[in-house]
């Protein structure tokens, strides 16, 4: 089964900056395209960042635009979030997950189970 570990999330303060990077067990991220998502406590999922199964495309949410980039290395079958100037509002579990397309990724219409997420918590 495959599985999707997520890490690199912590407690740091507004404008500070995480790193997040995801590992598929087994080499199933080759020809999808991956999203990271994130969810808030009381607060429905949703995605934060997507990329096109090359890395040619990245789009991202509104709430993020222009202080996350995601990045992916299909070789080791990774997926990261470089997240920067970070927010109050970006607290969070975060996961990513796969899909035939962006499309899919972004209607969080995801081709794996989800891992366990990683954690951010972002204090003023």
């Amino acid at each position: 089964q495959v599985q999707l570990v997520e890490s690199g999330g912590g407690s740091v303060l507004a404008g500070g900056s995480l790193g997040l990077s995801c590992t598929a067990a087994g080499r199933m991220f080759s020809g999808y395209a991956l999203g990271w998502y994130r969810q808030a406590p009381g607060k429905e999922r949703e995605v934060v960042a997507a990329i096109s199964w090359n890395g040619a495309t990245t789009e991202y949410s509104d709430s993020v635009k222009g202080r996350v980039a995601i990045a992916r290395d299909n070789a080791k079958q990774q997926v990261y979030l470089q997240m920067n100037g970070l927010k109050p509002e970006d607290t969070g579990l975060y996961y990513c997950n796969a899909g035939p397309s962006l499309s899919e990724v972004k209607a969080i219409d995801v081709r794996y189970p989800w891992g366990q997420g990683t954690q951010v918590t972002v204090s003023s």
